[in-house]
């Protein structure tokens, strides 16, 4: 994904090396290569990162100090500050979903978006949040607000992925279809042929309810073509007299 059309992602003042290693991993996760580190406690590079960053060693690579955010963001067209407090400040306030749907289009249209995230402890303050266009709020349990810097990053890059991933949101468990109704059907009479053939079905009053419950166990089953054709064949073998009755 070219830098261009992915937003970058500015951890302001982060005061460990393992977070910043647990953040570029949850970006690499998702595609995200552009991190920008604004006055790191420890300095920069640090050591800290790279085993937290579990190979995501591209985007610490890549990774940018700056000594402001407002250097950090002076490239930027749109950015978000990600924070949970009330600011009180007349800015528009998006969740993660709506916030991808924007940066998107943005990107779409040749402009560029970053997304703020405050120190560990604190958070941003409002003079780095003064500079942001947009505030972006993750909703959480308003009686536990509390996120690591890794999961808040993790959140925004997933849904920022998700909208342009083609993963289907759901795959059936056989890739290659399942059995038809006929072919369901097949199978339910050879069985039931079988069975009689053995004297399973003992009582008149029986047959209809049992005959019904081994069909529903067939057609609750979701058997795939393959399975199907696999049954019939265990069926025609137990039908089939042992040689030395013969």
């Amino acid at each position: 994904m070219s830098e261009s059309k992915q937003p970058a992602i500015i951890l302001v003042r982060p005061q460990l090396g393992e977070n910043i290693g647990k953040a570029a991993r949850a970006m690499l996760n998702f595609g995200l290569t552009d991190m920008r580190l604004v006055a790191p406690r420890d300095g920069w590079p640090n050591p800290a990162a790279g085993p937290a960053a579990a190979d995501a060693d591209i985007v610490l690579g890549r990774a940018r100090a700056f000594g402001t955010v407002e250097d950090a963001v002076a490239d930027l067209a749109h950015v978000y500050a990600s924070t949970v407090r009330d600011r009180d400040m007349p800015k528009p306030v998006a969740t993660p979903r709506e916030a991808a749907k924007q940066m998107h289009t943005a990107f779409g249209e040749g402009r560029t978006a970053g997304i703020l995230f405050g120190p560990e402890r604190s958070g941003l303050t409002n003079d780095d949040v003064v500079l942001a266009d947009t505030i972006l709020t993750v909703p959480v349990n308003p009686k536990f607000a509390s996120l690591n810097l890794a999961q808040a990053v993790v959140l925004v890059a997933y849904e920022f992925y998700h909208l342009a991933d083609g993963t289907p949101a759901y795959q059936p468990s056989h890739p290659e279809g399942v059995a038809s109704k006929q072919e369901l059907i097949g199978l339910m009479e050879h069985l039931e042929t079988e069975l009689d053939k053995r004297g399973f079905f003992r009582s008149e009053d029986r047959r209809a309810p049992m005959r019904r419950t081994l069909r529903n166990v067939i057609q609750n089953a979701s058997f795939s073509k393959q399975e199907v054709y696999t049954l019939r064949g265990v069926v025609k073998s137990l039908a089939r007299r042992p040689k030395d009755e013969g």
